[in-house]
């Protein structure tokens, strides 16, 4: 019996990323039946970045001498970090997450999970274990923000970041490395782009809806094409971005400014100049909608559109459009500001 429960609980912890948590392939065991624990109605608990999230785990049962441990699977490796145990009575928090996560605890039986002040690196997959000697048990649930995933390439051109460059690269833009389920998603929602980028897990995708020959040949499908895991230390690429929800505002100062005026035009509003990740925050919570090109912090020029019209780029489609980098000293542009709440 106990062989089988442990299969199992590896069996969640191998799972490829495009299975659910709880769908089998086909012609695998049924997981052990759970004894103490109770089945999560929903496996995927949505949120946004600054939200209070809870991941339910509750007992049906309290055996003796039991303890509950949460543990988070990373997706860069697959490792599990663990994140709090306790007895029912006592409870240790462990890792990052220590200062901002707690469990509930609404009754005896309930040893769910609350994040509070969620950040772009929680998403991802949890484990609600129960350690009980030979009837050891677990859930998993997967944590999932709202957001929106953006491409992102240097001032000097595409195909410069090497893996750990990319990752440096999405969080100065207050943004994080994509996971393959969230450019994904993106391309299910419309996301079309030729350039080949790292995503979080090392691999190297790009996603295209409309095929056509300088991406990969108009035979191939439309999809999310893939080069596989590289060396991240030698190969170059673009990077896909994941952000989510701001925790400010994101507006525009009309004027014709070089960098350094746009820079202090912001300052002079007691803000910062916007960065990337923040004006896609704004474009897609926020509704951020103008036709004016604005200097952002990375020294990029770029303005939002969520209704398309001709006179604002005529594309068809909603987006965050790009002048890419234009020399720092020229006075043609506003520019697009951060204030923090």
């Amino acid at each position: 019996m106990h062989w089988l429960l442990l299969l199992g609980s590896l069996w969640l912890l191998v799972a490829p990323p495009a299975l659910s948590i709880f769908q089998r392939p086909t012609g695998s065991p049924a997981p052990p039946r759970l004894q103490y624990l109770l089945e999560p109605l929903h496996a995927v608990v949505h949120t946004q970045r600054g939200a209070t999230a809870t991941l339910p785990c509750v007992l049906r049962a309290l055996p003796r001498n039991y303890r509950v441990k949460w543990s988070k699977v990373e997706p860069a490796n697959y490792r599990e970090s663990i994140i709090i145990i306790t007895n029912g009575l006592y409870h240790k928090n462990y890792g990052p997450l220590s200062p901002r996560v707690r469990l509930r605890h609404s009754h005896r039986y309930d040893a769910s999970l609350t994040i509070t002040d969620v950040a772009l690196e929680d998403e991802g997959r949890y484990r609600c274990q129960l350690v009980n000697g030979l009837e050891d048990e677990s859930v998993s649930l997967t944590l999932h923000l709202e957001g929106v995933v953006f491409p992102y390439q240097p001032s000097n051109g595409r195909y410069k970041f090497n893996y750990h460059e990319a990752k440096r690269a999405c969080e100065q833009q207050d943004s994080r490395l994509a996971t393959y389920q969230q450019l994904y998603k993106a391309w299910t929602e419309g996301l079309d782009w030729c350039n080949a980028g790292w995503i979080l897990d090392g691999t190297v995708h790009y996603p295209i809806i409309n095929s056509r020959e300088p991406c990969g040949g108009r035979l191939l499908l439309p999809g999310v094409r893939t080069y596989g895991a590289r060396d991240k230390q030698k190969d170059r690429f673009d990077a896909f971005c994941f952000t989510s929800a701001l925790q400010g505002s994101v507006y525009f100062i009309r004027g014709h400014l070089n960098f350094k005026e746009a820079g202090q035009a912001c300052r002079n509003h007691g803000a910062a100049m916007a960065k990337v990740g923040q004006l896609y925050a704004a474009w897609k919570f926020s509704q951020l909608d103008r036709c004016d090109g604005g200097w952002l912090a990375d020294g990029s020029v770029r303005y939002p559109i969520t209704t398309p019209r001709q006179r604002c780029g005529g594309l068809p489609d909603p987006g965050v459009r790009s002048f890419g980098f234009p020399s720092k000293e020229l006075r043609t542009y506003g520019t697009y500001c951060f204030a923090g709440k």
